[in-house]
């Protein structure tokens, strides 16, 4: 509360000080234009003449709201002060006159400073009556002037103290504050910078908490009780019990009687307004993210509160940030899109509880823009009471030892997008797409085909004795989920397939490093200290042969924009959460809009979406998906041209799915949050249609488009070559002459033909395929018909990758 002075004229000096004080109200009185320089300095010395006679520019704390993306709907509101300015027009004429009656009854007929009531403050004081304090609306609107204008504690000191030279201040800037502005204007400023209790500051934050309606609907009544709260707003505080009794005696006895004494309202209108009730309660007003219009939009709200601290252009300071935000009166319009968030968290709620230890995180954002339109996660977004805790003990048995609590089913911790302590969470195979986009760069055609193995033996380094280990060795060998994955694949097979002994040895060629880069320019944050020691030393990533299985910590958001960046041609855009940001004086801010640089050329990004349509059983426009795919409904459900992939880390510790059309591209990660090294096994049949049906409801109604082509066919067929036809020839020799036309040569099992026994059967593939291409020998059994070469299709669809 802010203080009231009664007793500035209560000592020795004062009487010295109030002779000072007429001199100068008698000539500005009687001279007006010369007021603030020669007569002044002769009324009232040269002290008076020294002071300055211009306040300092500032602004009010106000009320920054955040809206959803149709500009409408109220997220939610942040502030230090709940205020909100408003036009005189906006205000009643009962509030107008309530606030004159119960503050200034002389405010239209001085200028500024009460001669009259200085000197009945004088006496008053001095003769052992009740303390007067003598200031008029415009002497108090100088002084809360001054306490916003305050730039550091002396400031604040000098325009709050009990002393006679701040009251001489106050009325030399009154003085001149009415000759610049009009009554209007200075009842207008008034209004919206008292203070009036319960952490209300403004007529417009008042009619809120205490009425529950817009100032322009106060009644007399109400607008009386207000008015007469300013005075001292802890002390006429209509919720406490004597505050309430002293509120009602001070508007029925002298707040709406000086208003019929004024002319402002009638006898019969006073009549009626003195049996209106006052409140004994206000109604709470909510500030910040826990305070949501709806629960499940608090993730969302969680992120763009983050995105707003870490903006050097709101501050130097995470302070001067804060302060900006909850002060500064903005005007947000957010990027989150109300139908795509309620659908994203009633698909989440249909298919798991909240009260799950294990959670299905959604993220959707926009390519092209990296507007980010929804954020769910089957969680309450509040903090737990600790007084009585809702929150399950921790899946963690270190902090269950402990008697922990876990994050279920309430926390505001960022789940979905990360930081903080959130790190991320494994994904799995969602991550071979930076393999094969670096692939793509390198001058690899999608077409480009590698025989993959039961156990891949790669050059990567790893712990000797590993259960990942070539046997006797430390070199990595990873294998297949299915055995039967082994066979030959091109990137649209391998990667509907999600075969890892296709994806391991291609990473391999390409360098993992270069699968790390592409990565970190897809947006890839490499959050925990070990993945960043991998990704940002070229030696380690070069050895970090399990990245492309998704062994990263990434969430869902940041999985969601990478993905983006293929539908949006190529061109990774930050992710926002904001539309438009405009200041209260209606300046719109380019801070938050798109921000989009080139990740890869648009004919890699093509050729890549292309591969990637395969996994979610749609079509691949460049070639075959030979029958394979992992969430093969997404295309059915969705009715949409879609791509995407799904991912499973060891054991089915997490489950994911990536799905996306040109308008929209949703994540949703299957995790424990609390405890990654759980035994659980996630769910792909629930995450999978959360995000799929999250995906089919934003789409619903919206025009069908197909994802561009690539400008340059090679980059899907490559530059083909014909393969010499070493049928019946000696393995040798066919391996030479194969190899000498340019192509990448490996042994195969041997088969059934009418060549001699260990002699060259036939290729796979035979004909043609592209330079450099992987070309399978296929021994001679020696007996039987020939076994023509098959097209590198094998088996039938797999599933869970």
């Amino acid at each position: 509360m802010r203080r009231r002075d009664h007793n500035i004229f209560a000592n020795a000096s004062a009487l010295a000080i109030c002779g000072l004080l007429t001199g100068i109200v008698v000539a500005a009185a009687v001279f007006p234009a010369a007021a603030m320089s020669g007569l002044a300095a002769k009324a009232g010395g040269t002290t008076f003449q020294n002071l300055p006679s211009e306040l300092k520019a500032y602004t009010s704390p106000q009320i920054t709201r955040i809206y959803a993306s149709d500009g409408k709907t109220q997220i939610s509101q942040f502030y230090d002060e709940f205020r909100s300015d408003v036009p005189l027009k906006d205000i009643s004429p009962y509030m107008q006159g309530a606030i004159i009656a119960a503050e200034d009854r002389e405010f239209y007929h001085h200028k500024g400073v009460d001669l009259k009531g200085v000197a009945r403050a004088f006496v008053s004081n001095n003769n052992g009556s009740s303390k007067q304090g003598a200031s008029t609306i415009t002497m108090q609107l100088v002084r809360l002037s001054l306490e916003y204008s305050a730039t550091d504690s002396h400031e604040v000191v000098a325009a709050t103290a009990d002393i006679p030279k701040r009251k001489v201040t106050e009325m030399k800037y009154a003085l001149q504050l009415e000759k610049e502005l009009s009554k209007a204007q200075i009842l207008e400023r008034y209004l919206n910078i008292a203070p009036f209790g319960n952490r209300t500051y403004g007529v417009f934050a008042a009619s809120q908490v205490y009425f529950n309606k817009k100032p322009k609907d106060l009644t007399i009544g109400q607008a009386s009780m207000l008015a007469g709260m300013v005075k001292a707003p802890s002390g006429f505080d209509p919720t406490t019990p004597l505050g309430y009794k002293q509120i009602k005696d001070r508007r029925n006895n002298y707040v709406i009687p000086g208003m019929v004494q004024a002319g402002a309202i009638t006898q019969v209108q006073a009549d009626k307004a003195l049996k209106e009730p006052i409140p004994k309660k206000v109604t709470p007003v909510g500030n910040g993210c826990v305070s949501v219009a709806k629960n499940n939009w608090g993730f969302f709200c969680d992120y763009f509160y983050r995105w707003w601290m870490g903006q050097p252009q709101f501050g130097a300071t995470a302070y001067d940030r804060e302060r900006r935000l909850k002060s500064g009166g903005y005007r947000i319009v957010t990027s989150m899109d109300v139908t795509a968030q309620d659908s994203a968290r009633k698909e989440v709620s249909d298919e798991i509880k909240d009260t799950s230890k294990n959670a299905i995180l959604i993220a959707g954002i926009e390519p092209g823009t990296g507007k980010v339109r929804a954020l769910a996660a089957n969680r309450k977004y509040k903090l737990d009471d600790p007084s009585h805790p809702a929150n399950r003990i921790s899946s963690d048995p270190a902090k269950a030892r402990h008697h922990q609590r876990g994050s279920y089913p309430n926390t505001t911790n960022p789940l979905i997008t990360g930081g903080g302590d959130i790190d991320g969470y494994q994904a799995g195979s969602v991550f071979k797409i930076f393999t094969m986009v670096a692939a793509l760069e390198k001058g690899y055609p999608l077409s480009y085909q590698i025989n993959a193995p039961v156990q891949a033996k790669t050059h990567y380094i790893i712990q000797a004795g590993s259960d990942s280990a070539c046997p006797g060795t430390h070199f990595w060998c990873p294998t297949n989920s299915d055995p039967g994955e082994a066979g030959r694949y091109n990137m649209w097979t391998g990667f509907g397939r999600s075969v890892n002994t296709f994806f391991v040895p291609l990473e391999e060629k390409v360098g993992a490093q270069n699968a790390v880069a592409v990565a970190k320019r897809f947006g890839i944050q490499f959050r925990s200290s070990q993945d960043a020691g991998y990704a940002n030393d070229p030696a380690s990533a070069n050895q970090w042969g399990a990245f492309t299985l998704g062994v990263s910590a990434s969430t869902p958001l940041d999985v969601a924009n990478a993905y983006a960046t293929l539908a949006g041609d190529g061109m990774y855009c930050s992710p926002t959460p904001v539309e438009q940001i405009t200041t209260q004086h209606n300046e719109k801010l380019d801070i938050g809009k798109p921000s989009c640089i080139r990740a890869t050329s648009s004919d890699v990004a093509r050729a890549a979406l292309d591969a990637a349509r395969c996994p979610v059983g749609d079509s691949a426009q460049l070639g075959s998906c030979g029958g394979y795919h992992t969430a093969g409904d997404v295309r059915g459900t969705v009715r949409h041209p879609v791509f995407g992939k799904t991912g499973t880390t060891d054991k089915s510790k997490t489950a994911a799915l990536i799905a996306g059309t040109t308008s929209l591209v949703v994540a949703g990660y299957m995790v424990n949050p609390d405890y990654q090294n759980h035994s659980d096994q996630m769910s792909h049949p629930m995450v999978n249609t959360a995000v799929m049906d999250t995906l089919r409801d934003f789409m619903k109604g919206k025009p069908s488009v197909q994802f561009k082509k690539p400008g340059d066919k090679k980059i899907a067929l490559g530059d083909q070559r014909s393969i010499p036809d070493v049928s019946c020839q000696a393995i040798g020799a066919a391996k030479s002459e194969i190899e000498g036309a340019g192509f990448d040569v490996s042994i195969g099992d041997p088969i059934d033909s009418d060549c001699p026994a260990g002699t060259a059967a036939g290729t796979d593939p035979s004909g043609r395929t592209i330079k450099n291409g992987g070309v399978t020998i296929q021994p001679s059994k020696g007996k039987g018909k020939v076994t023509k070469p098959g097209p590198g299709r094998h088996g039938p669809a797999g599933g869970g990758h």
